[in-house]
């Protein structure tokens, strides 16, 4: 029975276990760095779709760029929506087409995300040389694959 119960047994290789902590951890920290100014990475890439754009999306076609379901961009829109952060507006020629549209507080906070999200990039691969980096990238594509 012990000889079923060790973690080498749980199905996951070291390594692996080793990467999905290290990709939760790194999570967390640009999370937490996001939410000190009311944002998450989902709030971020929707915001950076929009100011991007120059225009309102349709919420499906927001919702494949970002690559979620309808019915979680609409939950995503909501929240941004009640934060100042974008509006829905009607398409000038369909006005049962809803589309989200960036408001000029949404541009700033947007801004400023994308500050803190460079801050935290740094910081998170400070520790590794520039060769490192691209041999780290390397290995993770081929993984990937």
């Amino acid at each position: 029975m012990n000889e079923i119960c060790g973690l080498e047994n749980l199905g996951a290789d070291p390594l692996v276990r080793t990467l999905l902590g290290a990709a939760e951890r790194l999570e967390l920290r640009v999370e937490s760095a996001l939410a000190d100014a009311g944002l998450s990475l989902s709030k971020l890439g929707v915001l950076h779709h929009l100011a991007c754009t120059g225009e309102p999306l349709q919420l499906g076609r927001l919702a494949h760029r970002i690559s979620c379901v309808k019915s979680n961009i609409t939950q995503l829109v909501d929240r941004l929506e009640t934060d100042g952060l974008v509006r829905r507006v009607s398409h000038p020629a369909d006005r049962r087409s809803i589309r989200a549209e960036i408001t000029r507080k949404g541009r700033i906070r947007y801004a400023t995300g994308v500050k803190i999200l460079k801050t935290q990039e740094q910081a998170l691969l400070r520790c590794l040389s520039e060769g490192e980096r691209r041999q780290l990238a390397e290995l993770l594509i081929h993984l990937c694959q």
